[in-house]
């Protein structure tokens, strides 16, 4: 029987400057779900990395060894060593595994409780599970039943009614700093998921114009378009720079796209007006020496902490209502995690009884020749539906939770009395 095992380190544990050392790409995950799978002690295994967390589940017989496969690789993949993030990490196993996965996956471990995008983010780490096959019976069970509570939280709880985001506190960090945003201009850097989240945001906070620069040009202006804004190439960040008031940067980029020395030679030209970043990607998009130089203050995305836990209260007593639903879900996923235990067991003994009934009748109709195919056919029919009806009782009474305290008792007797191990 394995154990679930989850390993990993969040915004709670750590920094964003040891989060974004650790974090993974969609290229790097493919290779590290391929080689931890490769590791003795690890059957099934899924990554999950995003910028506020990194975490391991996985299955296996021997926890010790396991964790310790998973520290050491990932220390060499990262070329860093264990003890400069072990301090971070948490180990979770059985129950307080799969509570923790519910809780992360329903949004209530989030820095921002009620945020949407972690669910997505957790599909997609186990869509890429299942395409590698590291995924197998238990955690493909395990992350079914995940998304099935997510869904419970969402709609049973008003935990999404003032849904945010890590997009939207950037928003509400920039309208404290100005006051209002009406008329700032802004530079989007990036145009994925979160620099549309953030468009909406500051098209509801009426700013001014907006630019977009991606990495892939085309990207960017099929974002610009959708809200009339203008796109520019990742070359013209410099020039625009002089114009714009606040950048909000979440790129996948693993380098500084805008550097100390880009800044330093606009803000003559500014005539010194403030600037504001906005980093919300990790790795940072943005070098943070720039938070030296006069009228210039760059926000990552440690910073939002404060944005957030003034919408905490607001959600309390909802995720109090998350939590049951979690807790309830727990529950149930033990009693169809203990059964599996008894799995084997039952198989065992329905197919020695099939065996010698089968047996048995084939033996009775060899000598009775008279019998047309419709009768014999009775008789087969009528086997099986006896081998059912015996199996009923113990099938239930090894898979019933009550009997938990002395399943293995039970489990060894059934063996011994059928002989099912001979």
């Amino acid at each position: 029987m394995f154990d679930i095992v989850l390993l990993g380190l969040n915004h709670k544990t750590a920094p964003v400057e040891l989060r974004e050392l650790l974090a993974f790409s969609k290229e790097e995950a493919l290779t590290v779900l391929q080689n931890l799978q490769k590791c003795t002690d690890v059957n099934e295994v899924i990554l999950i990395s995003t910028c506020n967390r990194v975490e391991v589940l996985l299955t296996t017989s021997n926890i010790i060894n396991a964790v310790d496969s998973v520290k050491t690789y990932i220390s060499e993949f990262k070329k860093i060593p264990i003890s400069k993030f072990e301090a971070a990490l948490y180990v979770y196993d059985g129950e307080e595994a799969v509570r923790h996965i519910f809780r992360v996956a329903s949004s209530l471990d989030s820095m921002m409780i009620g945020e949407p995008q972690i669910l997505g983010q957790i599909k997609n780490a186990y869509l890429t599970a299942t395409l590698k096959k590291t995924s197998g019976v238990i955690l493909n069970r395990l992350l079914h039943k995940t998304f099935f509570v997510a869904k419970r939280v969402r709609t049973e709880t008003g935990i999404g009614d003032h849904a945010v985001s890590i997009s939207y506190a950037a928003i509400e960090l920039a309208r404290k700093i100005f006051g209002n945003l009406e008329g700032k201009k802004v530079l989007l850097v990036g145009a994925g998921e979160m620099a549309e989240l953030a468009v909406e945001h500051l098209i509801r906070n009426k700013v001014g114009e907006i630019f977009v620069a991606n990495r892939t040009f085309e990207r960017g202006v099929e974002l610009s378009n959708r809200f009339k804004g203008s796109a520019i190439r990742i070359e013209e960040i410099p020039d625009c720079l002089k114009v714009v008031d606040i950048i909000i940067s979440s790129t996948g980029s693993p380098n500084f796209v805008i550097v100390r020395e880009q800044v330093k030679g606009v803000m003559r030209s500014r005539r010194n007006r403030p600037i504001f970043f906005i980093d919300i990607a990790v790795p940072r998009d943005i070098d943070p020496d720039i938070n030296r130089l006069n009228n210039s203050y760059v926000y990552d995305i440690d910073d939002l902490k404060g944005v957030i836990e003034e919408n905490i209260k607001d959600r309390d007593k909802e995720s109090i209502k998350g939590e049951r639903i979690v807790d309830e879900a727990v529950i149930s996923f033990r009693k169809w995690y203990e059964s599996l235990g008894a799995v084997p067991t039952i198989v065992a003994l329905r197919n020695k009884i099939d065996t010698i009934a089968k047996t048995e009748v084939e033996k009775t109709l060899q000598s009775l020749n008279h019998l047309v195919d419709n009768d014999r056919e009775a008789i087969c029919r009528m086997t099986n539906s006896l081998i059912n009806k015996i199996m009923h009782d113990p099938t239930l009474f090894l898979k019933n939770n009550e009997c938990h305290g002395a399943r293995v008792t039970y489990i060894d007797l059934t063996r011994k009395l059928f002989k099912l191990d001979d």
